[in-house]
């Protein structure tokens, strides 16, 4: 069937909706969705499939999603009712928030038809006057069908590179996660069960303050990292379904997150953009971008850069928030060369970081720099004693024993878990199913004894917190090291922490009638005096 003919049914069946009286946006839905599935098949297309997205929340998702039929997203068609002018519709937040996410979008009231391309419009087309359909319900006559059929195939013809470089990829990632965000938050609001229950967990275990806003944001970066780290073990296909079986059985947490997200009956809000982000890692070519991690003697890393990419596109003031800036890699660098010396000449410990007798711990360890640095350098200095022969036992009773880090946000510690899983592969250990690196999920300024989860699914939270207060209250620790966040207005105020930092408002055992009280209260602070503390 030719194109024209195709576009003529179309009308026809738009006039037929039209002369029901009643009908709503949602009512042409059926005959738009049969025409780009009929467009496809005529031209080349065969297996294209178009999904009619679930109602709109108020977060808002495009009315359809079209796949290539091999498991690749084409693109989203976003539809107005045929009385719509799509020059007002152009300027509505919402339609601009579809556009800074999804890089191939169809905006159309079913007659006219624009397409945008990384948020501009390419090419627009107009197959029939509307006012002839909703005006007087008849099938109106072909306006532009060559330019409406070249549209199609502009937007049929699409699939994103594989070729995207870790800048691209960071940037594709944080727009789909904060559309990911304001569904969850919707979906907290409409009261869904399971989401919920992970809340009160986190609340609880994790993060007393926080609040259905804050749940939201780390809830969904938490799955794109996740995401991402499960890609990144991938070897045949990956979507939202095969992640749960690439997530390590020793991080629990993310597992049981991921047991939902992959094994279970997703809302339909959520399923869509879940899959959408998969889709981007899927067509991803992870490997190159891993082979970026550890470049031989650059000392260039990545993910301090992949990471800070992301977060400056999807929420800046995030970082501003939490303090959550990068510390340059010549800092990192000098601080663990000069740890490792300092060991070796005063502390009598001839082999420095790779000592048996060292224990060291990153209090904020975020993507885990400087905990990955410090491996390198006890690697390094083991090496050029005794050869690499004994380097697996170096990993295995010492890094992985003894080298410890803490982190409060689940994004960064799904990351920080991958980055040193990669640099102990390249190493050549592999971490089996039974290891982990001692890298806990939790609040280092919060001592606080946490119970047995009741919340279902979620007691791997509670092990974890368990894990992370054996080492707060019981193991000893010779290196405490990083570089923690900062901010004036502090969210950690919790009882334990507040009653240390009034170590620092005296001298002599007398006040010292600070005017500008609120900088000791400063996170960085805080974390400064942990060390004494332990």
């Amino acid at each position: 069937m030719t194109p024209k003919k195709l576009f003529k049914d179309y009308l026809k069946g738009l006039a037929s909706v039209a002369q029901r009286g009643d009908a709503r946006e949602e009512s042409f839905y059926p005959v738009l969705a049969a025409l780009v599935e009929n467009f496809a098949t005529a031209t080349g297309y065969k297996n294209a499939q178009v999904t009619i997205q679930p109602r709109p929340t108020e977060a808002g998702n495009p009315d359809f999603r079209v796949w290539d039929g091999q498991g690749e997203i084409v693109g989203y068609i976003e539809a107005k009712h045929p009385q719509e002018n799509l020059d007002r519709i152009e300027g509505t937040s919402q339609l601009k928030r579809y556009l800074g996410t999804f890089p191939n979008l169809v905006l159309t009231n079913f007659l006219e038809f624009r397409l945008y391309r990384n948020g501009q419009r390419i090419n627009s087309a107009l197959l029939a006057q509307p006012v002839i359909v909703h005006g007087l319900k008849v099938t109106p006559p072909l306006q532009e069908p060559d330019r409406t059929a070249q549209l199609l195939e502009q937007f049929l013809d699409f699939s994103l590179p594989p070729s995207l470089s870790a800048k691209d990829l960071a940037v594709a990632l944080a727009k789909r996660t904060r559309f990911l965000r304001d569904i969850v938050l919707e979906e907290l609001k409409e009261g869904n069960k399971r989401l919920s229950g992970f809340f009160q967990a986190f609340q609880k275990y994790l993060v007393g303050g926080l609040t259905p806003e804050g749940f939201s944001d780390l809830y969904a970066q938490t799955i794109t990292y996740g995401l991402f780290a499960s890609r990144t073990r991938s070897q045949n296909g990956f979507s939202r379904r095969s992640a749960f079986e690439n997530i390590p059985r020793t991080l629990g947490i993310l597992r049981e997150l991921f047991r939902f997200i992959s094994l279970e009956d997703l809302p339909p809000q959520m399923e869509w953009i879940v899959d959408d982000i998969a889709h981007v890692l899927a067509v991803a070519d992870v490997s190159a971008i891993l082979d970026q991690f550890f470049k031989e003697g650059k000392g260039s890393d990545p993910i301090v850069h992949f990471y800070e990419t992301f977060l400056a596109e999807y929420d800046p003031n995030e970082r501003e928030r939490r303090g959550v800036y990068y510390t340059p890699e010549p800092v990192v660098d000098y601080i663990v060369r000069g740890i490792h010396s300092i060991l070796k000449n005063h502390f009598d410990k001839p082999d420095g970081l790779a000592n048996q007798g060292v224990t060291l711990l990153d209090p904020a360890a975020g993507t885990m720099t400087f905990v990955a640095r410090a491996a390198q350098e006890a690697v390094g200095e083991f090496e050029q004693k005794y050869g690499s022969g004994a380097r697996e036992s170096l990993i295995q009773d010492h890094i992985l024993k003894n080298f410890y880090a803490f982190e409060l946000m689940m994004a960064p510690y799904a990351v920080g878990h991958l980055k040193m899983a990669l640099f102990l592969e390249n190493l050549g250990h592999p971490l089996s199913e039974d290891e982990r690196i001692r890298f806990y999920l939790t609040n280092t300024l919060d001592m606080s004894e946490l119970e047995e989860s009741v919340l279902p699914g979620l007691s791997s939270l509670a092990k974890e917190s368990h894990l992370a207060g054996e080492v707060k209250k019981e193991k000893p620790i010779l290196v405490i090291l990083g570089n923690p966040p900062y901010s004036g207005h502090s969210a950690n105020r919790g009882e334990w922490i507040r009653s240390l930092i009034n170590d620092y408002k005296k001298m002599d055992s007398k006040p010292l009638d600070e005017k500008q009280i609120k900088w000791l209260q400063d996170d960085y602070v805080k974390f400064l005096r942990l060390p004494s503390g332990k």
